[in-house]
C-alpha cells in the first residue's frame, strides 16, 4: 500500500508534466524530424511484412523509404492508406512478388524506386494509379520482359531506368514506352539486348538513352530512329562494329560514348553525321601516334574548334610534340586519364592549343614533376585553369614545375607518392585559388614554398607526414579561407608558424599529436574562424583547475570538433575550458573517457545547438544538475552511451529550444517524466538499448510514451523488458500501479465525514474509557505495575482515600479519625501524604489503586468537577467490572440531585452495581446516632473480600434524603494540574 500511495502521489504530482510534453511511436519506422513529419525511413529490419511495417504510419506520409530489410512480397492496397505520398524508397530488399494493386490509391506519387531487388515479372496494370510518377528505377532486378501497357497510366514519366536487368526485348520495351511524352531519359545498361530493332519509335521527348554493356551487334534501326537522341551511350557493347552507324541519323547527339567497342573512330566518322567534336574516344584503341595524327586530322577537317577531347582508357603511353597539333584548337578539356603516360613533359604536346582550359592526366604512371623554366620552347597556357595529376605515382614536384600554366585556378596532385615538394615547385602560380597535395608523403613545408600563391583560398595537406609546421610557412597566404592539415603527424607550430592567414574561416587538424591547444597560434585569425577540427589528437588534461580558455578570442566560431583525443581521451575538462564561445553552434566531444562533467562545463555556450557526448564518458552515472542551464537555444543533443544511470529534472530544465534527444545505449532502468517537462519543443526521443524495467517505477513513462502525439520516441515498440526481451516495454501490465482517482476521492471523503460525524459521539461515549487504556497501557510495563498485580493479597494500604480539596476538612476531621482512629487499624493511602515525589502522577495514582484493597470516593459536587477525581474512579471502576473485584465504596457527603448525576454514567452505573453511603446530614432526626451506624457499615464494607460474589445492587441509606439519587457518564473538564486540582 505504501508503494501504492507513492505512485498515486507521484501521478499527481507529475500531471502537469503530461500535459506540456508529449510522446509517440511506430512499430518500425522513423519520422525524419527535418522532414516537418512526412519523411519515414523503414531501415535494417527484421520484419518481412510489409503490411505490419508501414501500418501505423499517418496519411501526411509524403516520402518514404523502406530499404536493407527482409521483405519479399508487396500486397494490394499497401500503400493505399498514405494518399499524400510523393516519393516511394523500395531498393536493397528481397522483393520477389509485387501484386497487382500495391500501389493504388498514390495519385500523388512523384518517384518510386524499386532497384536491388529479385523481381522479375511485373503485372501490366501495376502503375495504373501513379499518374504523377515522373521518376521510376527498377535497376538490379531480374526482368527479362515489360508486359504491354505497363506504362500506359504513367503519362508524366520522365526518367526511367532498368539497368542491371535481363531485358531481350528492346521493341517490346519501345512499345511500353511510345505514348510517354515526357520521357527524357531511358537506362537500360548492363542488360542483354542484341539490337535497336524496334517497330515503334522512341518518344519522341526522349533525348537521353543509355544502352553500355549490353550484346549489341548491331543497332538495326531506321535512320530517324534515334535523330532526337542528344546524349547516347554505347560504350561496353564489345561485338558493336562500326558499320551498325552506317544509315542511323546521329545530327542532334551532343554526346556520344563508344567506349570498349569494335568501333573504329576514324571510319565511324567518316560514316556518320555527327558532330565530331560530341564524341567521347576514350577507350576507342587510340593508343599511339599514327592512330592519334590520323584522328586529329580527320577531326580537322569536320571542325575547326573542338570543346572537349576525351581520349582516356586509350592505353597511350607517350605523345609527342606533334601528335595533337593535328587537332582542332580545343577550348574546353582534355582528357588523358586512365592511360600510360610516364611523362607529361610541360605538356609540350599541347603547345599549339593554347586555349585549353583544362587538363586532366589522372590514374597515369607519372613518377615526377619535372621543371618547365629551363624548357627552351615559350608556350605559356594562357586559359588554362584546372590541371589534375591525381592517381598518379608521381615521387617528387621539381621547382617551378607549372612555370607555363601560371593562370591555373585549381591544380590537384593529391593520391600520389609526392616525398619531396620543392619549395619553389609553385612558383608563378599567383591566380591559384585551390591546391590538393592530401594523401601524399609529404614531411616538409617550407616558409616560401606558398609564397605566390596570394590568391589561394582552399589548401588540403590531409593525410601527409608533416611534423612541424614552420614560422612563415603560410604568412603569404592572406585570402586562405579553409585549410585542411588533418591526418599529419604534427606535434607543434612554431611561434609565427599561422601567421598570415587572416582570411582562415576553416581549420582543420584532426588526427595529428597535438598535446596542447595553444590560444597564441589562433590570434591572426581569431575573428575569421568558425570551423576548427582537433579531433583524434593527443590532448589531454590532469585537474580540472580553471585556465586560460584557448578559444577566448575565438568570437566567429560555430563548429568544434574535440572527439577522440589519443589514446586517453581527454579525462577532464578544465573549468572555463569554453570561454568565449557565445557564437559556437556545434560542438563534438565523443569517445573521450571523461571521468566527470561539471555542473558548469558548458556555460559559456549560450548559442550552442548541437551537442553530442556520445561515449565521451567513463563513471559519469549521472548528469549534474543544470549541466545544460544555459544551454537555451541547443536543439539537438546526443548523450548517447554514457554510461548514465539516473538524472533529476534540473538537468534539462532550460533546454526549451531542444528538438532531438538521444538518450540510448545507456544503464537507466527507469526515467522520471518530470525530468522531461520543460522539454516543450522536444519532437524525437531516442531510448533504444536501455534497460528499462517494466515495474511501476517506470508506468508514468509507459503512459507518456504511448499515449500523446508531439513527440516521436523512437521504435518504442521494439523497447524490450530488462527481465525479459519476449515481453516489450510499451505494453507491460501497469495496471496495479495506479488508483483509481474518483474512487479514491470519494472513499476519502466519505471516511472524513464519517470520522466528522463520529467524533463527538465516540468523544462523549467512550473519552474517559480511551484516555483510561492510555493510561493504564503507560503504566503496564513499570516494574510496580506488574508487582501489584502479582501481590494483591499483600497491599500496602487498605483504601486508597479520592476527594476533591474542597472536601479535605471532613477527610481529616471526621474520615481520618474514624477509620486510622479510635480503635480502627485501618492504613489510608492518602494524595498529600503518601504520593511518591517527583513520580509522574498518573503512575502515582495507578499505584494507589493497586496497592489499596479498596478506593473510598468522598463523592460531592466538587468531586464531580475533578478531572483527576474522575480518572481515580475511572481506574477503580475498572477493578470493579473488568477484574471482577470488590474494591470501590461510594460516600456521598451531600444530596446530589438527578440532574447533577445524569451525566455521570459511570458513577450510575457503579451506584447500580455496588453498595453506596450517605453521610448523614445535620436534617436527621438522631445526627449522632446516623453517624455511629455510618461509620460502623463502612468499616463493615472495608474488612469484605475483594472478589465479587454478587450482582445485586445494595443501598445503604443512612439518613438519606428525599430526592432519588441516579448516575450518569461523567464528563471531564480540560485536564489541569492535579495538584492544583486537589488542593485549590
Amino acid at each position: 500500500m505504501a508503494g501504492l500511495t507513492h505512485q498515486f502521489l507521484s501521478v499527481t504530482v507529475v500531471l502537469g508534466a503530461v500535459q506540456l510534453i508529449n510522446g509517440y511511436s511506430f512499430n518500425n519506422c522513423i519520422l525524419d524530424v527535418n522532414s516537418n513529419r512526412t519523411h519515414f525511413n523503414c531501415i535494417n529490419l527484421k520484419d518481412k511484412n510489409m503490411t505490419a511495417i508501414i501500418h501505423d504510419l499517418p496519411r501526411s506520409v509524403t516520402s518514404l523509404t523502406i530499404s536493407k530489410n527482409q521483405v519479399w512480397h508487396i500486397p494490394n492496397n499497401s500503400f493505399a492508406h498514405l494518399p499524400w505520398m510523393q516519393n516511394l524508397r523500395l531498393d536493397h530488399n528481397r522483393l520477389r512478388i509485387i501484386d497487382q494493386l500495391a500501389f493504388q490509391n498514390l495519385h500523388q506519387l512523384q518517384s518510386l524506386n524499386l532497384s536491388f531487388n529479385n523481381i522479375s515479372v511485373l503485372h501490366p496494370s501495376l502503375f495504373v494509379d501513379l499518374h504523377n510518377l515522373t521518376f521510376l528505377s527498377l535497376t538490379n532486378n531480374t526482368l527479362k520482359q515489360l508486359p504491354g501497357g505497363i506504362f500506359s497510366a504513367t503519362l508524366n514519366l520522365n526518367t526511367l531506368n532498368m539497368s542491371q536487368n535481363l531485358l531481350t526485348n528492346f521493341s517490346g520495351i519501345t512499345e511500353s514506352l511510345s505514348h510517354l511524352r515526357n520521357l527524357k531519359k531511358l537506362d537500360l545498361c548492363f542488360n542483354s539486348l542484341t539490337s535497336l530493332s524496334s517497330n515503334v519509335s522512341l518518344p519522341t521527348s526522349l533525348t537521353a538513352i543509355y544502352l553500355c554493356r549490353n550484346n549489341l551487334s548491331t543497332l538495326g534501326c531506321e535512320h530517324s530512329f534515334l535523330g532526337l537522341i542528344e546524349v547516347l551511350d554505347l560504350s561496353y557493347n564489345s561485338r558493336l562494329p562500326t558499320m551498325a552507324f552506317e544509315g542511323v541519323d546521329l545530327g542532334r547527339i551532343n554526346y556520344l560514348r563508344l567506349r570498349s567497342t569494335s568501333v573504329k573512330v576514324v571510319a565511324f566518322l567518316n560514316i556518320s553525321n555527327i558532330n565530331a567534336g560530341s564524341v567521347d574516344f576514350s577507350g576507342t584503341g587510340l593508343k599511339n601516334d599514327r592512330l592519334l595524327i590520323e584522328l586529329c586530322r580527320l577531326l580537322k577537317t569536320k571542325v575547326k574548334w573542338i570543346k572537349n577531347l576525351h581520349l582516356g582508357i586509350n592505353g597511350i603511353k607517350n605523345l609527342t610534340t606533334d601528335t595533337l597539333n593535328y587537332c582542332p584548337n580545343i577550348t574546353g578539356y582534355l582528357d588523358l586519364s586512365h592511360n600510360e603516360l610516364k611523362f607529361t613533359n610541360c605538356l609540350h604536346f599541347l603547345k599549339r592549343q593554347t586555349y585549353i582550359k583544362g587538363f586532366n592526366a589522372e590514374h597515369n604512371h607519372l613518377t615526377t614533376l619535372q621543371s618547365c623554366k629551363t624548357q627552351t620552347q615559350n608556350t605559356a597556357f594562357k586559359y588554362l585553369e584546372e590541371l589534375t595529376y591525381r592517381y598518379n605515382r608521381i615521387l617528387s614536384v621539381s621547382s617551378h614545375a607549372f612555370y607555363h600554366m601560371q593562370n591555373i585556378k585549381t591544380l590537384q596532385l593529391n593520391i600520389n607518392t609526392i616525398a619531396f615538394l620543392h619549395h619553389e615547385a609553385l612558383k608563378g602560380l599567383t591566380k591559384l585559388e585551390t591546391l590538393r597535395l592530401d594523401n601524399n608523403l609529404l614531411t616538409d613545408l617550407f616558409n616560401d614554398t606558398f609564397e605566390d600563391n596570394v590568391k589561394l583560398q582552399t589548401l588540403n595537406l590531409r593525410n601527409n607526414r608533416i611534423a612541424v609546421i614552420f614560422n612563415g610557412t603560410f604568412h603569404r597566404l592572406g585570402k586562405l579561407i579553409t585549410l585542411d592539415l588533418g591526418g599529419n603527424k604534427i606535434t607543434h607550430f612554431q611561434p609565427s608558424g599561422l601567421d598570415g592567414l587572416k582570411s582562415l574561416s576553416k581549420f582543420y587538424l584532426d588526427g595529428n599529436n597535438l598535446k596542447q591547444i595553444d590560444s597564441s597560434l589562433y590570434r591572426v585569425f581569431q575573428g575569421t574562424l568558425t570551423v576548427l577540427d582537433l579531433q583524434s589528437n593527443m590532448i589531454r588534461f590532469f585537474n580540472g583547475t580553471e585556465i586560460m580558455s584557448p578559444f577566448q578570442n575565438l568570437s566567429a566560431l560555430r563548429d568544434l570538433k574535440l572527439d577522440g583525443q589519443r589514446p586517453h581521451g581527454l579525462t577532464l575538462l578544465p573549468r572555463a575550458f569554453f570561454r568565449g564561445l557565445h557564437s559556437l553552434k556545434s560542438l563534438y566531444l565523443t569517445q573521450n573517457n571523461l571521468i566527470a562533467l561539471a555542473a558548469d562545463a558548458f556555460d559559456d555556450l549560450t548559442g550552442l545547438r548541437f551537442l553530442t557526448l556520445d561515449s565521451c564518458c567513463v563513471g559519469v552515472t549521472k548528469l549534474q544538475p543544470g549541466v545544460f542551464k544555459n544551454l537555451r537555444n541547443l536543439t539537438i543533443l546526443i548523450v548517447e552511451n554514457m554510461g548514465i544511470q539516473n538524472f533529476s529534472k534540473e538537468v534539462f530544465g532550460n533546454l526549451t529550444r531542444l528538438s532531438v534527444l538521444h538518450l540510448n545505449r545507456n544503464i537507466m532502468q527507469s526515467i522520471n517524466v518530470d525530468a522531461l517537462q520543460n522539454l516543450t519543443k522536444l519532437q524525437y526521443l531516442d531510448i533504444r538499448g536501455i534497460p528499462l524495467t517494466c515495474t511501476c517505477q517506470n508506468s508514468l513513462l509507459q503512459n507518456w510514451t504511448r499515449n500523446n502525439p508531439k513527440v516521436q520516441v523512437v521504435l518504442l515498440y521494439n523497447v524490450p523488458c530488462q527481465h525479459d526481451a519476449k515481453f516489450k516495454f510499451y505494453n507491460f501490465d501497469s495496471k496495479v500501479c495506479y488508483i483509481d482517482l474518483g474512487k479514491y476521492l470519494f472513499l476519502s471523503t466519505a471516511v472524513v465525514i464519517f470520522l466528522f460525524t463520529l467524533s463527538p459521539i465516540l468523544y462523549v461515549k467512550l473519552y474517559w474509557k480511551m484516555k483510561y487504556s492510555y493510561y493504564v497501557f503507560r503504566s503496564w510495563f513499570g516494574e510496580k505495575w506488574r508487582r501489584l498485580r502479582e501481590e494483591e493479597e499483600n497491599c500496602e494500604y487498605d483504601a486508597f482515600i479520592s476527594y476533591n480539596s474542597f472536601d479535605e476538612q471532613w477527610v481529616m476531621e471526621q474520615l481520618i479519625p474514624n477509620l486510622e482512629g479510635n480503635g480502627s487499624s485501618f492504613k489510608l493511602c492518602l494524595h498529600h501524604r503518601d504520593f511518591e515525589l517527583g513520580r509522574n502522577i498518573v503512575d502515582n495514582i495507578v499505584s494507589a489503586v493497586y496497592s489499596s484493597r479498596k478506593t473510598i470516593c468522598v463523592v460531592s459536587r466538587n468531586f464531580l468537577q475533578s478531572e483527576w477525581c474522575s480518572l481515580e474512579i475511572q481506574l477503580a471502576s475498572y477493578r470493579l467490572f473488568d477484574e471482577h473485584r470488590d474494591v470501590l465504596l461510594l460516600v456521598f457527603l451531600e444530596p446530589i440531585s438527578e440532574r447533577q448525576l445524569s451525566s455521570y454514567h459511570r458513577m450510575r452505573k457503579v451506584m447500580l452495581k455496588k453498595t453506596y453511603l450517605q453521610w448523614p446530614g445535620s436534617d436527621c432526626t438522631n445526627p449522632m446516632q446516623a453517624q455511629d451506624l455510618f461509620w460502623n457499615h463502612l468499616r463493615r464494607a472495608m474488612t469484605t473480600g475483594s472478589r465479587l460474589k454478587t450482582e445485586e445492587s445494595l443501598k445503604c441509606d443512612v439518613c438519606v434524603p428525599a430526592e432519588s439519587e441516579e448516575t450518569k457518564h461523567f464528563e471531564t473538564s480540560d485536564e489541569n494540574d492535579y495538584l492544583l486540582q486537589k488542593e485549590n
